[in-house]
């Protein structure tokens, strides 16, 4: 009989399960979006612009998750927060699997701030249409999802 592979460590373990991420779309309910700069420290595509995100805790709900990531990644808390989309995503590069579940964010800009330098090394406001490059390869989905969302 064959057994499963146990992962060896948490990032070994997207060979094994997906993953349930919470993404972000942080807005200030005026028509601009919030979006990071990846550092050259991150695990994976440095350099790109992208939104917020992060991995599901045991035991949270989906807005206890999102409420901790945006005020670590920005140092902001959320004004609102509302549930816009659910994907699937599947990548090779690296590997891994997740269903990322989509927020819509909103958040005062004045109280905006890099609270993760180690990950980020640049925010700024822009226009879901026109978003910065380089952009993460997950942004262009993720900001379709956010355009079809009516504050």
């Amino acid at each position: 009989m064959n057994a499963r592979p146990t992962p060896a460590a948490g990032r070994d373990r997207a060979l094994t399960a997906p993953a349930v991420s919470c993404v972000f779309v942080c807005h200030d309910a005026a028509g601009r979006v919030l979006l990071a700069r990846r550092s050259a420290g991150v695990r994976d595509e440095p350099g790109t612009w992208d939104t917020g995100a992060g991995a599901l805790e045991h035991g949270e709900t989906f807005e206890e998750a999102v409420t901790r990531e945006v005020r670590e990644e920005y140092s902001a808390p959320p004004l609102a927060i509302e549930t816009i989309g659910v994907r699937n995503i599947l990548r090779g590069t690296p590997l891994s699997h997740w269903v990322a579940v989509v927020f819509a964010v909103q958040v005062d800009p004045a109280r905006v701030a890099i609270g993760e330098p180690h990950k980020f090394d640049s925010l700024g406001w822009f226009t879901p249409r026109d978003p910065p490059k380089p952009h993460h390869s997950q942004l262009p989905e993720t900001l379709a999802l956010f355009r079809t969302y009516k504050p």
